[in-house]
């Protein structure tokens, strides 16, 4: 991923970010096979939590502990297993006889939650809570390692700096693929011209519907009509994600949430993958060495888009990131 080179058919990174999402083959033959497990959580919420099931394994390990690695794979903004990504991921994980967890953040697994909140970038107590009862489950004699998409990576990066040494204890390795480790600086671009006339508004067209189901669920949570109104991120974060998860605002949202500040704090071997031709993250905001610590490596390739990296003939797979990342997390779990 350090030398990623696009296909020449397919130029510049909005098209790498799009066609990955909508046209690229994501796994190899036929699609990879879900065992859903509900758990409650600590504020009588609950998330749902997807586990592959492997051929030789046909509980897929979610009925017992299996010998081979784990990987915890987290979601990016309005994700799921069913994403491009987490199919990719899937498909690399059976070829490698890797466990692959895919927990999703509240709301959305296809079921409304039950709390007064949802999701964000910086839950980082979140991350905690499931990686902890991921590892309990795994147990001390598997490796286990975990790796985030987009929002996810950088809720994961978060979390690993947050926890400094003591991450050690629950995982032995972590990545961010493509992820806004400057919240206001994505969250900016993502509001500009092109992408804010089809990236923001396809996000907030789930995203309002949720909102307002969580509305329906507790009247006068917030400001419906302000809702309804907001035509980007920044907006609907004002209104809603800041308000409902402690913040004041959206500038203190993504002050606080954003990983960026945190990255020399951690103290796990961790690697960071961003294109720079990123459409949602510009590629001034990316880390420079010098804002990370020792434990943190930095691929920062030319091409790819947001999640994209599509490689070979039309259509493309999307086999060379996942095989490059969770091959790198294996190396280190291993090592």
């Amino acid at each position: 991923m350090r030398t990623y080179r696009a296909p020449r058919w397919l130029p510049g990174g909005h098209a790498q970010t799009i066609w990955a999402a909508k046209l690229a083959r994501p796994f190899h033959q036929a699609a990879p096979q879900f065992q859903r497990q509900r758990w409650a959580t600590p504020d009588a919420d609950f998330i749902d939590v997807d586990f592959l099931q492997h051929p030789a394994q046909p509980g897929g390990g979610a009925d017992g502990v299996a010998a081979g690695p784990t990987l915890v794979l987290f979601h990016g903004l309005e994700g799921s297993s069913s994403s491009h990504y987490a199919q990719s991921f899937a498909s690399w994980a059976l070829q490698q006889g890797v466990n692959l967890v895919i927990p999703h953040f509240r709301g959305c697994s296809g079921e409304l939650n039950l709390a007064p909140r949802a999701y964000h970038s910086g839950d980082h107590a979140e991350i905690d809570w499931i990686l902890k009862r991921v590892a309990a489950w795994q147990g001390a004699t598997s490796p286990l390692v975990a790796a985030g998409v987009s929002l996810g990576g950088n809720a994961l990066m978060r979390w690993a700096g947050e926890h400094g040494a003591q991450a050690a204890h629950t995982v032995q390795a972590v990545a961010s693929i493509c992820s806004p480790l400057d919240l206001a600086a994505s969250g900016q671009a993502i509001g500009r011209g092109f992408n804010r006339q089809v990236y923001t508004r396809l996000f907030l067209r789930s995203m309002k519907p949720k909102a307002m189901a969580k509305w329906q669920q507790f009247p006068g949570l917030f400001d419906a009509q302000r809702l309804q109104a907001a035509t980007d991120l920044f907006a609907f974060d004002n209104v809603f994600t800041a308000p409902l998860h402690g913040f004041v605002d959206t500038a203190d949202y993504w002050a606080q949430a954003s990983a960026l500040p945190h990255l020399h704090k951690i103290q796990i071997p961790a690697l960071a993958l961003n294109a720079r031709n990123d459409p949602f993250i510009p590629a001034s905001s990316l880390p420079q060495p010098a804002q990370v610590s020792r434990h943190v490596t930095l691929w920062q390739p030319e091409h790819g888009g947001h999640v994209g990296f599509p490689a070979g003939m039309p259509p493309g797979h999307l086999a060379e990131m996942p095989h490059a990342v969770g091959g790198w997390l294996m190396e280190q779990a291993h090592g």
